[in-house]
C-alpha cells in the first residue's frame, strides 16, 4: 500500500510541475542537438550539462529522456542542459566521449566529468547522480 502512495505522490508532483511549467511558459522539451561551440559555452558557465548519446531507434535510449523528462519536471528550479549526440551521425563524438554504445549518459559541471553511464534507466539512480552534481560546489 505503502509503494502505490508514493507513487501517486509522484505523480501528483510530476504533474503539478508540469502543470506549473505550461502556465509560466516554461518549455518542457529541455535538450537540444550537440554542438561542440554550445558545449564549450556551456562549460566556460560553469552548467550542468548532460550529454545524452541517442538513438532515435533506440528504446533504452527512450526511456532515459521519458526519466529525464520527468526529473526535469518534478525539478523545475535545478537547470540541467541536456546536449544529443546523434550516435548515428555524430560518430565523432561518440569516439570522443568514449560511448561503448548508444545510451551512454555523461554528467558534467562545467569542465569536469562527475558521471558516466551506459544504459542506466533506474530513474532513482539518475536523480541521485545529478543531485549529487547540483550540491557540489
Amino acid at each position: 500500500m505503502q509503494n502505490a502512495e508514493t507513487l501517486l505522490l509522484r505523480a501528483r508532483r510530476v504533474l503539478l510541475a508540469i502543470a506549473l511549467m505550461l502556465v509560466s511558459g516554461v518549455a518542457l522539451a529541455t535538450s537540444e542537438p550537440f554542438t561542440e561551440a554550445r558545449f564549450q559555452a556551456l562549460q566556460k558557465e560553469g552548467a550542468l550539462i548532460m550529454v545524452d548519446i541517442h538513438a532515435d531507434w533506440c528504446p533504452t535510449c527512450a526511456t532515459q529522456q521519458k526519466v529525464l523528462d520527468e526529473y526535469q519536471a518534478a525539478h523545475p528550479d535545478r537547470v540541467l542542459h541536456r546536449l544529443l549526440v546523434d550516435f548515428d551521425k555524430q560518430k565523432e563524438w561518440v569516439k570522443h566521449f568514449k560511448a561503448p554504445r548508444q545510451s551512454t549518459l555523461l554528467l558534467y559541471r562545467g569542465t569536469q566529468q562527475m558521471w558516466f553511464g551506459v544504459a542506466e534507466t533506474r530513474a532513482e539512480e539518475i536523480a541521485k547522480v545529478i543531485d549529487t552534481a547540483v550540491a557540489a560546489p
